[in-house]
């Protein structure tokens, strides 16, 4: 497997991974359209891909200018293989290296995706949109609870 920024020719890819998924499933695929990724990808943020036989598996994007995390997924196939860990590792690692600010995501709640978050250090503060939960996750509190995790899943 290999772990490594996202380009532009990966967003194929990145849609078949999004649109597999078991949780979070969009009940409209084409409400993230292929444009959508583009600019976390050259211009507002910065993703991660995990490829396995040419075929992108997973893959994470932190949206810079809006402090959250916009997407996190890996395909149902290899899911339970550190996969999430590791992009979200080199996610967090990259931010927090450049920003202060904390971040901020939000995620269906009584899913596995709430309890990974819990798992990596990210706090509840409340509720976002239709009822998500929101987490957010300061510098210092990844510090302590995850940084370095690049090191521990490799």
């Amino acid at each position: 497997m290999i772990f490594r920024e996202a380009r532009l020719t990966d967003i194929k890819g990145m849609q078949i991974v999004r649109n597999a998924v078991l949780e979070n499933k969009l009940s409209d695929p084409a409400v993230v359209a292929d444009a959508d990724y583009m600019p976390f990808i050259d211009q507002a943020g910065k993703g991660w891909v995990c490829e396995h036989e040419n075929a992108i598996i997973g893959f994470a994007f932190v949206d810079v200018a809006n402090q959250n995390i916009w997407a996190l997924f890996v395909t149902p196939a290899y899911e339970k293989r550190g996969i999430g860990k590791t992009l979200h590792a080199l996610m967090l690692n990259w931010y927090f290296a450049q920003h202060s600010e904390p971040l901020w995501l939000s995620t269906a709640p009584n899913t596995r995706a709430e309890t990974f978050y819990g798992k990596q250090g990210w706090v509840k503060t409340g509720l976002y949109g239709k009822g998500e939960i929101k987490f957010e996750i300061t510098r210092e509190s990844w510090a302590t609870a995850g940084a370095g995790g690049l090191q521990k899943h490799h």
